[in-house]
This record gives C-alpha cells, sequence and structure tokens, in this order.
C-alpha cells in the first residue's frame, strides 16, 4: 500500500477518535444527569402511589395513650361520654369562651377542619371548657352558632372543674389551669389532640422520628406562621385525619 494512502488513514482515525472523545465529554455527562433524572422522576411517581405514612401511637409507660374515661354535659344538655366517639376520628382541645387571646383563632381553625369534613359521619371534635362555671351549656351553644359550628359531633362540654382539669393533665397531659395572671384568668395550651376511631391518641412522627403528639391549633392555614416564626399545622392535622378515616 502506498505510504501517503496509509498515512492518509491514519490522519481519518486520529479524527474520528477525537470527534469521539469530543462527544463524550461534551454529552455523555449529560446524558447521564438525564438518566439520573428521569430515574427520580419514576420514583416520584412510584411514591404518588405509595400507600400513606401510617401514624404512630403516644405511648406511656410502654402502653399506647387512651383517652381516659370521660362524662359530661355539652351544649345541648344531652351527657356525653367515650362511646359517643367510638368509632370516630375526633379532635380534642380545651378553651373557654370568654378567652381574649388564642381560643378564637382554635376555634375558627376548628371549623375550618370541620368544613372539610362536612361530608364525614365519622368526624367529630371535643371542646373542653376549663371555666365550666360560665360555660353553662346555653353559653357553649350560644359560642358555637356564633362561630358557625353546624357538625352535630362537635360537642361543647361542661362539668365540674376539677375533673375536667384532671383530664387534661393526666389523660392528654394538656396545660389546663386558673390563672390570675393569664389573659381571662385561664392558662392553657393551644394544642389539639388527635384520637383515632378505638380511641387512642395518635401522631406523626416529625424529622428526627419522634411523635409529633399534638397539632398546633393557634395558628391558621392563611396566616402560615405566627410572630414567633412557628408554622401553622393545620394542613399537615387534615391529612392526619383522613389517614385515620381511611384506617
Amino acid at each position: 500500500m502506498p505510504t501517503g494512502a496509509s498515512n492518509k488513514r491514519k490522519y481519518n482515525y486520529i479524527w474520528v477518535a477525537l470527534v469521539i472523545l469530543v462527544f463524550g465529554i461534551i454529552f455523555i455527562p449529560k446524558i447521564v444527569d438525564r438518566l439520573a433524572k428521569d430515574e427520580h422522576v419514576d420514583k416520584d411517581r412510584l411514591n404518588q402511589n405509595a400507600a400513606p405514612e401510617p401514624l404512630g401511637y403516644i405511648l406511656s409507660n410502654g402502653e399506647k395513650r387512651k383517652v381516659p374515661q370521660f362524662r359530661f354535659l355539652n351544649q345541648d344538655s344531652v351527657w356525653v361520654d367515650n362511646k359517643t366517639y367510638q368509632g370516630k376520628v375526633y379532635l380534642v382541645d380545651f378553651f373557654f369562651t370568654t378567652c381574649p387571646t388564642i381560643c378564637p383563632v382554635m376555634t375558627k381553625n376548628l371549623v375550618d377542619i370541620q368544613n372539610t369534613f362536612s361530608d364525614s359521619a365519622s368526624f367529630g371534635v371535643a371542646s373542653f371548657t376549663i371555666n365550666p362555671r360560665y360555660d353553662t351549656p346555653g353559653v357553649l351553644k350560644n359560642y358555637g352558632e356564633h362561630y358557625g359550628v353546624k357538625d352535630s359531633d362537635w360537642n361543647f362540654l361542661t362539668g365540674d372543674q376539677d375533673r375536667i382539669y384532671k383530664l387534661a393533665r393526666e389523660g392528654f397531659y394538656i396545660l389546663a389551669n386558673a390563672s390570675e395572671d393569664a389573659p381571662g384568668g385561664f392558662e392553657h395550651s393551644g394544642m389539639f389532640a388527635l384520637v383515632d376511631k378505638e380511641g387512642y391518641i395518635r401522631s406523626r412522627s416529625d424529622e428526627f422520628g419522634n411523635p409529633l403528639i399534638y397539632y398546633r391549633g393557634t395558628v391558621s392555614e392563611a396566616q402560615g406562621e405566627n410572630t414567633k416564626g412557628e408554622a401553622q399545622q393545620i394542613t399537615i392535622l387534615k391529612e392526619d385525619i383522613k389517614k385515620l378515616l381511611a384506617e
């Protein structure tokens, strides 16, 4: 073979090799990145179809914490107890009708949740007053009507003050106390407890794997967060109610 032709062929091989090398440097990383992105998309699609993460139980001394036995009068002067909520998912809060601070926000958030689950016969609310001497059934009925409470399974409960405080502190580990220094004369938690159909207190876990236990009821979805930088938890509460309703 002539030397010129051989050299020409070598040069052609070199050019082809250079083109392949340049192509690899420029395009292969993009292809790999695209494949990785497609893999993430596929994973996201699979995650969307995956079953929601189940809610955990709140443990006390190794046992699942259950709502203690209670029996109080509601806004219609009807006795309400644990059996009233048997087979229902419900929220528990402690409030008083003359509260000048967090209670109106809490009640409005509960009304929002009530409206979200208006079509569910398996959802309810139990609101215990911590000022039962003033909050009679008639007062509680007017309070509910003022805020637009329509759910027949939302009971505003009143009765013996000591029993209500014991239920809050020992049953739910939620603050409830008369205090001259507190606005309105009473101090209490602005948290909601979520109870399943069997009467167990349930919650999701935080980013560290610890149970959230309660849900912040003092910040609305529209507000987003309060002046302390605390984020609203009404959105995740609605999600978790749906999970329990589906169980």
